[in-house]
């Protein structure tokens, strides 16, 4: 026990192996419903959903050990929901990548954010763009999860003449999904840990007993990962097309991982620490490399997961709680047969209310000045609207460099801002 209080500090931290293990345990309970919705959401490109779910747990106690080690923050790491879905919907059904190539694109784009992060130059881009853009990326990516979520369910479909319109979705599964959705909404409000996954479970449960769908199982040996195993096609992205797709992975994991890992670190609970920015650095290096194994194994990026902030709430303070997370992750291994019983619309619930959760952000946007507002709802439009992350973010900080420009506060305007303006006015030419 000595060993593990000096490793993880937990006396100078004030708190104990027990209250750590409780703080793992809510963590985990609070995120595991990732292990049934990424399948879902992969296993929609023709990925092996059984491989995809032991990659997804694999890459989960990865990044969450690595996270705890390197620096003992009680932040856990694993697939992130923004990138799965953009993974699956926009590089593969949308673009027409094979899931081989689309993971080509995560590999390199795990091996840029490791540069960027070694060498801090992750630290100048997130510092250059202005907050509102920022937030208007943020609630982009809300709402393209949300949009994502009912087209997944066959609840919206495109139209040429009027983008979107009402799809021919089944009520059954219309009337579940909005349940799914409801139960979130009540065990978050009761305050009881794990609200979406106990959603995930009971809807699974009552579509089992209507008999729309099939019981699979609880537990069993661990499926094969051998499907998605060094399953990746770098050289197919090599390409001015692949280049758009890895650019917006690299914008999201730099974007996504800082941001949560800041807010997580803003914890009242959490004891101030002169090496915070060291610790953070280490954070995101571990973010970076449980990306790149994620690509080996076969699953989308990384990211720090918000949710373990019910962690910090019950009591975690140190890298020991994530390595808590690992184990349990570890432990799901076995539970694949209960993962495969999850319908689509269940996972369907959790994905909209992710993206929910997101748009939240949007109350943080500064509208009384337009030359801060204009760029930052151009940015949070055109992601959904053009299911690209890259362009809205682009035409975004565009909106702001030029605004300013004509409102004669061109010195407000930093120099990375500016290189990013230009290297987007080349992206955005060569389209």
């Amino acid at each position: 026990m000595n060993l593990i209080d000096n490793l993880f500090k937990l006396t100078a931290n004030r708190t104990n192996f027990r209250r750590e293990c409780l703080a793992g345990m809510t963590t985990f309970f609070t995120m595991a419903y990732i292990i049934f919705v990424n399948p879902v959401i992969l296993g929609s490109t023709g990925m092996d959903w059984q491989a995809v779910f032991v990659a997804t747990c694999l890459v989960a106690a990865i990044g969450s050990l690595l996270t705890g080690v390197m620096s003992n923050y009680p932040i856990a790491v694993a697939p992130g929901m923004a990138l799965n879905s953009y993974f699956a919907y926009v590089v593969v059904q949308g673009l027409g990548y094979s899931w081989q190539t689309a993971l080509g694109a995560v590999f390199i784009s795990g091996i840029i954010f490791f540069i960027l992060t070694l060498t801090r130059i992750r630290n100048w881009i997130v510092e250059a763009i202005p907050e509102n853009i920022n937030i208007g990326l943020s609630v982009g990516i809300g709402i393209f999860i949300m949009l994502l979520a009912l087209k997944n369910i066959g609840m919206i479909n495109s139209d040429p003449d009027i983008f979107i319109t009402l799809g021919q979705v089944q009520h059954t599964i219309a009337l579940l999904f909005i349940l799914g959705l409801c139960l979130i909404f009540a065990f978050d409000r009761l305050k009881i840990p794990g609200s979406i996954i106990l959603s995930i479970l009971t809807i699974t449960i009552v579509s089992v007993v209507l008999g729309i769908n099939k019981f699979q199982g609880v537990y069993s040996l661990p499926p094969s990962i051998l499907p998605t195993f060094f399953a990746l096609n770098v050289s197919n992205i090599l390409n001015l097309s692949g280049l758009t797709v890895i650019f917006s992975f690299v914008l999201v994991a730099l974007f996504d991982a800082t941001g949560t890992l800041i807010g997580l670190l803003a914890q009242p609970k959490l004891i101030k620490n002169p090496e915070k920015e060291k610790r953070l650095f280490y954070a995101l290096m571990a973010d970076s490399i449980a990306t790149i194994m994620g690509a080996l194994l076969g699953t989308s990026s990384t990211s720090p997961f918000i949710e373990s902030a019910a962690g910090i709430r019950a009591g975690g303070r140190t890298g020991l709680t994530p390595v808590i997370v690992a184990a349990l992750f570890l432990l799901a291994l076995f539970f694949s047969p209960l993962a495969a019983t999850v319908p689509n619309y269940a996972a369907s619930a959790a994905l909209f209310y992710i993206g929910l959760l997101i748009i939240k952000n949007v109350v943080a946007l500064n509208i009384h000045d337009y030359s801060e507002f204009i760029p930052s709802v151009v940015t949070l439009t055109l992601i959904p609207l053009t299911f690209s992350i890259a362009d809205g973010l682009g035409w975004g900080i565009l909106s702001y460099i030029m605004i300013k420009i004509i409102l004669g506060k061109a010195r407000s305007l930093n120099y990375m801002l500016l290189t990013l303006g230009i290297i987007f006015v080349v992206y955005l030419s060569l389209q």
